[in-house]
């Protein structure tokens, strides 16, 4: 029937299900790559939660914390939109059933990280916010009689009707094909670490979504800033690197060389808690000198009561971080372009929005600050669902309906190669030369696999941005003007 024509969100992790909650009561089919909803990467987010509920700390301060660390390549309008929005997303999410953590007086136990003034990040289970969050979330949309959720489904393609998006293709797990019509199509697929070596990203984070909206024509956004989490543990050989946290150096970790030297000494005034994009590049830097560790032995017992994820993740890997300092690399974890969209996730393509991770609004600039980002999915997902909720029902009628595909996936080896190119030319520290010799070799991947497609835009954009700023750093090349 028409008035079930259902808003279709490609996608399960915060964004989506903020999304999802939001547009109640309008049907909802949320349709997720994963069987089991635990597999996110919201799941692994481990930071926390941004917020400007500490005593003197603003808004205000916390968007302007926000430009600093996004090289002023920011949206001002919608940092402010995330900032002002940000205690009345953790009381939503409060009331959903996370429990935050809290003091002896009950109040939220505030955190600091990178590129943050002062203590601003509220968590849950210490260093499991991110399970903690999509616990509350999942529980409460499988309450929710207006969400329907279809797992296991790989989205390759859209249903357009006169030029608007209306449905989606999408192919069961027994290898069965159908197109789905729905009154909206959100996509809310996350990032694209999966396309690096190394990423703190589960491996299918490899910008399906993203490549989705390229394939139908819809604009695209500063696709060359890609962040790397400077202290990802470092394990010869494996994809998907567990993350140690930046809430570890905000209790007073440090990063030190081969011999025990400090890392960040004299290299920017916040040392340790310095920007990501700086940080990283030391890391990397370090790792061509001999090694990287964080050493976080002064934390003692303290290290398996406030970091439990992290102390878990040490010990399966040998590794006890009461006795020696854990050894670390630069990993890809967040991308700050994506799908170009407005403050309501409208994408250049009429009937296609965009949310979290996969899009791009401009609020995190040339670089994330850290802990923004599960703020940013619920803030915009919720936004984006009370916008999807109140849109006219379509008549479903005529039209000339046509489908619009992504290509093929590449070969298991060819995915391979491709991400060997990606964490030599677009990594830390780029280069013309490497940046060059990558889309090369891309374009010829590029006909076997829609990765490599995707890949080749974002390697032209970053020859395209010849200054460094933020994330995208160019040896090779003079810094951008402040």
């Amino acid at each position: 029937m028409k008035s079930e024509l259902p808003i279709l969100v490609v996608g399960g992790g915060i964004a989506g299900l903020s999304v999802a909650l939001a547009a109640a009561p309008a049907p909802v089919r949320l349709l997720t790559r994963a069987i089991n909803p635990r597999s996110t990467a919201s799941l692994l987010a481990q930071g926390g939660i941004a917020v400007a509920v500490g005593p003197g700390d603003t808004p205000q301060a916390h968007a302007d914390d926000t430009c600093i660390a996004g090289a002023f390549h920011n949206d001002r309008a919608m940092v402010e939109l995330l900032t002002s929005q940000a205690r009345e997303a953790v009381d939503w999410l409060h009331a959903l059933g996370v429990p935050f953590d809290t003091d002896e007086a009950g109040r939220w136990r505030l955190g600091r990280e990178g590129g943050h003034r002062c203590a601003r990040i509220v968590h849950a289970g210490g260093d499991a916010t991110g399970a903690r969050v999509m616990d509350a979330l999942v529980a409460t949309a499988r309450r929710a009689t207006h969400i329907q959720r279809l797992t296991g489904v790989e989205v390759d393609g859209l249903v357009v009707r006169d030029g608007v998006v209306c449905g989606v293709c999408l192919i069961h797990p027994d290898g069965r094909r159908e197109a789905m019509h729905g009154r909206a199509v959100v996509l809310a697929t996350g990032g694209i670490g999966g396309l690096f070596a190394q990423t703190s990203n589960p491996p299918d984070a490899d910008g399906s979504g993203l490549a989705l909206a390229q394939a139908a024509g819809a604009a695209l956004r500063d696709l060359e800033f890609v962040q790397f989490h400077p202290t990802a543990l470092a394990l010869p050989g494996q994809h998907s690197l567990p993350l140690l946290t930046e809430a570890l150096r905000g209790a007073g970790a440090r990063l030190c060389d081969a011999h025990g030297r400090p890392l960040m000494a004299g290299v920017h005034p916040l040392a340790d808690l310095a920007p990501r994009d700086i940080v990283a590049r030391r890391v990397w830097q370090a790792q061509r000198e001999g090694g990287a560790w964080l050493d976080a032995r002064h934390l003692g017992q303290d290290i398996s009561v406030h970091f439990p994820t992290v102390f878990a993740a040490c010990l399966a890997h040998g590794i006890d971080p009461r006795i020696r300092p854990i050894p670390v690399v630069p990993a890809a974890h967040f991308h700050m372009g994506g799908v170009q969209v407005d403050a309501d996730g409208r994408t250049s393509r009429p009937g296609l929005y965009a949310v979290g991770e996969v899009a791009c609004n401009g609020v995190h600039g040339a670089n994330r600050l850290a802990s923004n980002s599960l703020l940013e999915g619920v803030v915009f997902g919720r936004r984006l669902g009370a916008l999807l909720r109140q849109l006219p029902v379509p008549d479903g009628g005529g039209g000339r309906h046509r489908i619009v595909r992504r290509p093929p996936a590449l070969a298991p080896a060819g995915l391979m190669q491709l991400r060997m190119l990606m964490s030599h030319a677009m990594g830390p520290v780029r280069s013309e030369a490497s940046l060059t010799a990558a889309l090369e070799t891309c374009a010829a991947l590029a006909a076997r696999g829609w990765q490599a497609r995707l890949a080749q835009a974002m390697l032209a954009a970053a020859l395209q941005r010849r200054s460094s700023l933020g994330a995208h750093y160019r040896c090779d090349t003079v810094p951008a003007p402040a």
